[in-house]
C-alpha cells in the first residue's frame, strides 16, 4: 500500500435532504442515486451537466459518493504550536494555496496557515487565549469559532470582515467545558464558496474532567480527527464552485477525508477515538462499519455525553460533531473494514494492524449533563420558524437584514426556544440549525425526551421537516450574534437572523 500523503482540506457541503415527504426522522433523502456509482480510477471524472444539476436531479435524488480505494494514507492535521511559552497566543493566516490532491493535477485552495485547511488549535479551560488574524486572500473574510462562547465582537460573524492586507486580534477566556469545535469564514453572500475551497480547520478543549477519563488521547495515533467533505472536480482537476454551486446545498461525488481523497487510516488492535467533523456545504452523513458491528458515542458538538452509549450508526448534518470509539480488539473482523455511508458508500478504509496495543477501559461515567426539571418546564419566549428551499430560504418570513435584530436576550438568562421547520408542498428538507456563541440543551423533540447520543451540549441541530425542537439556551456573553440554517448556500441566501444579548 503506497502512503502518499495528501495535504488538508477542510471543505464543506452536506447530503441534501430537500424534498424528504415524509415524517420519518431519517436524515438521508430517498436513495435512488442520480448516476451509477464512477470508477474509482481517475478521480478527476467530472460530472454530466446532463444527467444531473450541480449535484441534483430532483429534490429526491442525490449523487452516491465514490467509494475510497484506500490508497493514500490519511492527513493528520497540524497542532498548532502557541507564539509565545508563557501564554496560549496563536496566528492564523487564511491564504491561497495550490495542491496536488489528485493525481497529475495541481488544484488552486484556500487554507489556514497552508495550502489546504488549517491546524488543530488547542485550549484549555479557564486560559486566556488570544489570535492573530490575517486575511492574505484577495477578498473580504471573516473568522468564525463554531461552538465557541466568546463575546460577540470577537465572534467572527458577517460584521467583522477582514479586507485583503487587515489583521486584528481577538481575546478571550475560555470558559467552556472539553470539546472538538471547529473554525471555518463566514462573510455574508461568501461563506459557502469560501469553505468549499478550502477554509477550515479544528479546535480541541480540555479541562480537567477529559484530562482524568480513559479515552483515547494520543493525538494522531488512537485520537483521530476527521474532516469529511463532498467536492466536485472539474477536467483540471479545479474546484470551480460557480460552475457546480446549486441554491439548496452544493453536494459532490468525490469524498475528502482531512483533505485526502481515497484515504485509509491505519490503526492497531486498541481503542480509537474518531472524532467526526461534517464540513460538507450540505451532504448528511450516517456514519457505519461496513460488518454492520457497534462502537459507542462519547460527545456531541459541545461536550461529553453522560455515559458511552452503544450505536450501530451515527447521523450528523452539516457542521456537527460528534466522537465515537470503535475497539478493533474486540471486532469479529478486521479484514477489508471500512467506515461506509448509509448507502453502503466506502468512505475511510481501516488498516488494522496485527500488533495489539495496550488495553483501555473506556470510563463508564464521562460527564454530568441534564436538562433541569425547570427548563423542562419552562415557557417558549422565542419561536423560529424555518421554511423555504433554493433562494426562497426564510425565517421568521424574513431574509437576513445586518441592520436588524431578530430578537434580544439577557446575559446568563437560561429561555427556551422552539425551532419548527415547515414543511412546503415538496414535503421540505431537514435544515441543521445552529446559534453562534452559545451551547445549548435539546429540551424534546415533538415533545418528546431526545435520544441518548443527543442528551448533550449542542450548538447545531437537524430539524427535520414538520418537526418542533424546544432547546433551553443562554448566552454567557454580550453582543450580537448570527442563528440560521447551516446549509451553507442556504445561510448565503438569507436564512439567517439575528439576536442581541444584553
Amino acid at each position: 500500500m503506497s502512503k502518499k500523503i495528501q495535504p488538508i482540506i477542510l471543505l464543506t457541503g452536506f447530503l441534501l435532504v430537500s424534498g424528504c415527504n415524509n415524517d420519518t426522522q431519517s436524515n438521508e433523502p430517498n436513495n435512488q442515486h442520480m448516476m451509477n456509482q464512477q470508477s474509482n480510477e481517475g478521480n478527476h471524472h467530472m460530472m454530466d451537466d446532463s444527467t444531473m444539476e450541480h449535484g441534483h436531479m430532483s429534490h429526491d435524488n442525490v449523487v452516491s459518493l465514490k467509494d475510497s480505494t484506500g490508497v493514500n494514507e490519511l492527513n493528520i492535521p497540524p497542532l498548532l504550536t502557541s507564539d509565545a511559552t508563557d501564554r496560549t497566543e496563536y496566528t492564523i493566516k487564511a491564504q491561497t494555496g495550490k495542491v496536488d490532491i489528485l493525481d497529475g493535477m495541481t488544484t488552486e485552495t484556500l487554507g489556514y496557515n497552508g495550502d489546504l485547511l488549517g491546524p488543530v488549535l488547542q485550549f484549555k479551560k479557564g486560559e486566556t487565549i488570544k489570535i492573530n488574524t490575517i486575511n492574505e486572500l484577495d477578498q473580504e473574510t471573516t473568522f468564525h469559532w463554531h461552538g465557541l462562547e466568546v463575546p460577540g465582537e470577537a465572534d467572527g460573524g458577517p460584521h467583522t470582515t477582514l479586507s485583503p492586507g487587515e489583521k486584528e486580534q481577538i481575546e478571550f477566556k475560555v470558559t467552556q467545558e472539553a470539546a472538538t469545535l471547529w473554525f471555518h469564514p463566514h462573510p455574508e453572500g461568501k461563506t459557502s464558496e469560501q469553505v468549499y475551497k478550502g477554509l477550515a480547520g479544528l479546535i480541541y478543549i480540555e479541562d480537567s474532567n477529559s484530562a482524568k477519563l480513559e479515552i483515547p488521547k494520543e493525538y494522531g495515533k488512537n485520537d483521530i480527527p476527521l474532516v469529511f467533505q463532498d467536492r466536485i472536480f472539474d477536467e483540471q482537476g479545479q474546484l470551480d464552485y460557480k460552475a457546480v454551486m446549486n441554491e439548496d446545498g452544493t453536494i459532490g461525488d468525490t469524498l475528502l477525508v482531512n483533505g485526502t481523497v481515497n484515504p485509509v487510516l491505519p490503526v492497531e488492535k486498541e481503542q480509537v477515538r474518531l472524532r467526526l467533523l461534517n464540513g460538507s456545504n450540505a451532504r448528511n452523513f450516517t456514519f457505519k462499519l461496513n460488518t454492520g458491528e457497534s462502537f459507542v458515542q462519547i460527545a456531541t458538538d459541545g461536550g461529553f455525553l453522560n455515559e458511552p452509549v452503544t450505536l450501530n450508526e451515527v447521523t450528523l448534518t452539516p457542521s456537527e460533531r460528534a466522537e465515537i470509539i470503535i475497539d478493533f480488539s474486540q471486532l469479529n473482523s478486521t479484514n477489508d473494514l471500512s467506515l461506509i455511508n448509509e448507502d453502503g458508500s466506502i468512505l475511510l478504509p481501516f488498516d488494522v494492524s496485527n500488533q495489539e496495543a495496550d488495553s483501555l477501559k473506556t470510563s463508564e461515567k464521562l460527564n454530568d449533563f441534564a436538562v433541569t426539571d425547570e427548563e423542562e418546564n419552562m415557557p417558549v419566549t422565542k419561536n423560529i420558524e424555518l421554511f423555504g428551499m433554493m433562494e426562497h430560504v426564510e425565517i421568521n418570513g424574513k431574509k437576513f437584514d445586518p441592520e436588524r435584530i431578530d430578537f434580544t436576550q439577557e446575559q446568563g438568562v437560561t429561555e427556551v426556544w422552539e425551532i419548527y421547520n415547515k414543511k412546503d408542498m415538496m414535503g421540505g428538507m431537514i435544515h441543521p440549525f445552529h446559534i453562534h456563541g452559545t451551547q445549548f440543551k435539546i429540551v424534546s423533540r415533538d415533545g418528546v425526551e431526545p435520544k441518548e447520543y443527543e442528551q448533550g451540549w449542542k450548538d447545531t441541530i437537524a430539524i427535520h421537516p414538520g418537526e418542533k425542537v424546544k432547546i433551553a439556551i443562554q448566552f454567557k456573553h454580550k453582543g450580537v450574534y448570527m442563528f440560521h440554517c447551516h446549509i451553507l448556500e442556504h445561510e448565503d441566501n438569507g436564512m439567517m437572523g439575528q439576536i442581541e444579548v444584553k
